[in-house]
């Protein structure tokens, strides 16, 4: 039968695409993942063969302003000299005793990590902490919310970068009912008046919002399960998210409408190609602060197709 079904493939001239490999046994998820219904065809994550209209439309999904990904040889040459200018903030951060925090919020398999590594891969990691905390403990559950995250906070000299933050209260536990609704409402309101007390005791802060299309999530979600190297990326909570695309955007949409302001705005990017996300990021960091060196050809305002305010989602 499956002689027969690749006759037919050949005549019609159908390249059928190359399955994935099977995972060992010893980490392969024991969990079926849910079949998902979009406007293109059904996806089933377990199959081993991406469907051709997931490649085909992740790139375009959700409006992505490009039609190719940014070139290999033009990224690498962009963001080293992005990383020059990095390493020059980070000497100045350390001289003048400024604290900076970096908060990377988003979409289940959006960038955040990847984004994170590029701004860090040559700083001294010392001075520049990823923080990037599991589910709270029992004792943290019965503090007030923000207090574990303010044991993170830098000392004089130091940038963190926050791998998913406070904002956890405001997308997935709302989400997936690890909070109440009454909860959720609370933490909005606090969040304003949180923030700008950082601001306040001299805390430089940024927040990116990765945003990337459902084709997209799904791509990438594919190449988490049927890679041994990725497959750890993927968990439980991926595969209810996957159901609740459209919970999600509410959530988001809300904390934006909430926590969005002047003094401690979002950054929304749009990180179909990742490599264009992270190009942009950094570029919007050194773009805003000032520091001994800077070179003006390579430090250019982002891309406001790519980075911008949440009104780039409307």
């Amino acid at each position: 039968m499956a002689d027969k079904k690749k006759d037919r493939d050949s005549k019609s001239g159908k390249k059928r695409r190359k399955p994935a490999e099977p995972l060992p046994a010893a980490i392969a998820p024991t969990v079926d993942a849910p079949q998902i219904e979009t406007a293109f065809g059904s996806f089933d994550l377990d199959d081993a063969v991406l469907p051709e209209w997931v490649e085909r439309e992740a790139l375009a999904s959700d409006g992505y302003p490009y039609d190719e990904p940014i070139k290999d040889k033009l990224y690498e040459e962009e963001l080293e000299q992005l990383q020059v200018e990095l390493v020059k903030l980070q000497r100045h951060v350390i001289e003048t005793g400024m604290r900076l925090v970096l908060v990377f919020e988003g979409r289940d398999a959006a960038g955040k990590g990847g984004s994170i590594f590029a701004f860090r891969q040559y700083l001294n990691p010392r001075a520049a902490r990823l923080v990037a905390l599991p589910k709270p403990t029992e004792t943290e559950r019965g503090q007030w919310y923000f207090q574990r995250y303010i044991a993170h906070l830098p000392t004089g000299g130091e940038m963190v970068l926050f791998d998913r933050s406070w904002y956890n209260r405001a997308g997935v536990e709302p989400v997936m009912g690890f909070c109440t609704p009454e909860e959720h409402r609370a933490f909005l309101a606090a969040v304003p008046a949180f923030e700008q007390m950082l601001i306040d005791g001299g805390i430089v802060f940024f927040k990116f919002w990765l945003n990337i299309g459902q084709v997209t999530q799904l791509k990438r979600f594919f190449e988490r399960r049927h890679n041994p190297l990725k497959i750890w990326k993927l968990s439980p909570i991926d595969y209810k998210a996957m159901h609740s695309w459209d919970a999600y955007t509410q959530a988001r949409d809300r904390m934006f409408e909430a926590t969005h302001n002047s003094v401690t705005p979002w950054s929304v990017v749009r990180s179909n190609d990742k490599r264009r996300a992270r190009l942009n990021i950094i570029r919007h960091v050194l773009a805003t602060l000032d520091y001994s060196g800077k070179d003006a050809n390579v430090v250019r305002k982002p891309d406001p197709s790519i980075l911008n305010g949440p009104q780039i989602l409307e």
